[in-house]
């Protein structure tokens, strides 16, 4: 049977229903899709697509996010191939659209993320699987929101995702919808993920420099560069697959935000 979709980029997507050889090319889509159940019908991920880690070797890699391997996915013949606008590139999904029927998530907020788990619930028929997972999220973030505001975390800060230049998660990103959740209110005005030194980083008075362990994998060392650099900000790293991934690993970030609310008051 087939059935026609529509994607977050407002395409329409026909596609044979349900799907039985999909490809997922988004880490976190990947991880929400083993979530809702579906197992066989994942023939293919990309090279970071490692959560489930045990689901991950038996998969074709099919390239990275931004540098897909288009004739291995034409050899695996999916009839379904979920993508993100942000993660994914314009020109590759262009030419896979000509062969295959291409999905597409484009996320900013929460809610952007919730009503992606529900279409892609929906997509690959597993809506009761989807709304278990959204009622999860929301009931747990509407805490962390409270939580934030009982405590009057308030915090100014800045969240830090490259190195060499350094680059900072800006305006209508997932992060900073993610960050003004649990309290915290982004310094950086500017929209994306602009370029920033240190020493315009410490003009912005933030209170709070938070690293992120990806994409640039930050670690301890880098705390003291910037903490020299800024002295009046605490700087902290911070477990970036929490801050960005958008799908069923909200779940598990709502504990992990609960602990990193309790070091912030």
């Amino acid at each position: 049977m087939q059935k026609t979709f529509t994607d977050q980029m407002g395409r329409e997507v026909t596609l044979e229903f349900p799907p039985k050889r999909i490809v997922s090319i988004v880490p976190s889509q990947t991880e929400l899709l083993f979530d809702l159940g579906l197992d066989q019908e994942i023939i293919g991920l990309t090279k970071f697509c490692i959560h489930p880690i045990e689901k991950f070797a038996g998969r074709t890699k099919v390239g990275g996010t931004k540098k897909l391997n288009i004739d291995l996915i034409k050899d695996l013949n999916p009839d379904l191939i979920i993508g993100n606008k942000e993660e994914n590139t314009q020109s590759d999904i262009e030419e896979l659209a000509e062969y295959f029927p291409v999905w597409m998530s484009d996320i900013f907020t929460l809610d952007d993320a919730m009503k992606t788990i529900s279409q892609i619930g929906a997509l690959v028929d597993r809506d009761p699987e989807a709304a278990y997972l959204n009622h999860l999220i929301s009931a747990g973030f509407n805490d962390l929101k409270t939580l934030a505001a009982q405590n009057q975390i308030d915090k100014k800060v800045a969240y830090l995702i490259w190195r060499k230049p350094f680059m900072v998660a800006g305006k209508n990103t997932f992060i900073d919808d993610v960050l003004l959740t649990n309290g915290m209110i982004n310094v950086v005005q500017q929209d994306r993920y602009p370029q920033i030194t240190l020493e315009k980083l410490k003009t912005l008075n933030c209170e709070l420099i938070l690293l992120s362990s990806e994409p640039y994998p930050f670690k301890e060392k880098h705390i003291e560069e910037i903490q020299n650099a800024i002295p009046n900000a605490k700087v902290m790293l911070v477990d970036g697959e929490m801050f960005s991934w958008y799908g069923s690993r909200l779940v598990k970030a709502v504990q992990y935000f609960f602990e990193f609310q309790k070091e912030l008051y």
